[in-house]
């Protein structure tokens, strides 16, 4: 089976953490987030030639949101046009990928981590404790492929949340969190190995997980597991 190239992997991270809205305009993808997070509220040159930044920058604007964009390998043209601009560079991240069946355990520790949907209160008080908002939740609910939540224990005690999507054979992760006072125990890893057994079961062939790359310990842990990165994209922002 071939690997999953940069295109499709940024297809499923749209389709399993998506936009609001998506407005195709004049060789670009505007994003509407409705609060959702730079990853549903940014710009995307839809073309190969470098559209009127003007256009966009209005576009965003309408929607009330900050002028926004994100800047994938290729958009080298935008990346110095914006920079030109005053455009300052915003959370450089790392996409991630290896195959689920490596991160499938022979077991799970009993009673210590669980798929459910919806999420259950005391999950929404972790991703709250996290700064992961309600507007940010609300891309889960529209999510229209399979889905679920994951939640960790730490013992008795819930420690952990994240969100899991299918897109075809690729499984991606999103917002993970784990409380402050159980981190560097293992939660995460507790989290991401439900989230291979679940996806395993669902015919996912890929794990897939995004992080900016200023979150060490998430870069180190999914290294630890064996995924490596196979594209990075950053944002532009000019503060209004």
């Amino acid at each position: 089976m071939i690997k999953p190239n940069v295109h499709q992997l940024l297809s499923a991270r749209n389709a399993t953490w998506p936009t609001f809205n998506l407005k195709h305009f004049s060789g670009w993808d505007i994003q509407e987030g409705a609060g959702g997070g730079k990853r549903v509220s940014s710009a995307i040159m839809a073309q190969k030639e470098l559209p009127d930044i003007k256009i966009a920058e209005y576009e965003m604007q309408q929607l009330g949101q900050d002028k926004l964009f994100m800047i994938r390998d290729g958009d080298r043209e935008l990346d110095q046009a914006l920079d030109a601009q005053g455009y300052s560079v915003i959370d450089p991240s790392t996409v991630y990928i290896c195959k689920n069946a490596r991160l499938v355990p022979e077991t799970l520790p009993f009673a210590q981590s669980y798929t459910v949907w919806e999420p259950l209160q005391v999950m929404h008080e972790i991703w709250n404790a996290g700064s992961i908002g309600k507007n940010r939740r609300a891309v889960m609910y529209r999510v229209q492929g399979p889905k679920t939540g994951l939640l960790a224990r730490e013992g008795d005690t819930a420690a952990g949340t994240a969100f899991l999507a299918l897109d075809g054979d690729i499984a991606m992760v999103h917002a993970v969190e784990v409380l402050q006072s159980f981190r560097r125990k293992g939660v995460a890893r507790k989290l991401m190995a439900q989230a291979a057994e679940w996806a395993q079961a669902r015919g996912a062939v890929y794990m897939s997980v995004i992080t900016t790359n200023q979150n060490v310990a998430a870069n180190t842990l999914y290294r630890s597991l064996g995924m490596y990165p196979v594209a990075k994209y950053h944002y532009r922002i000019k503060e209004s």
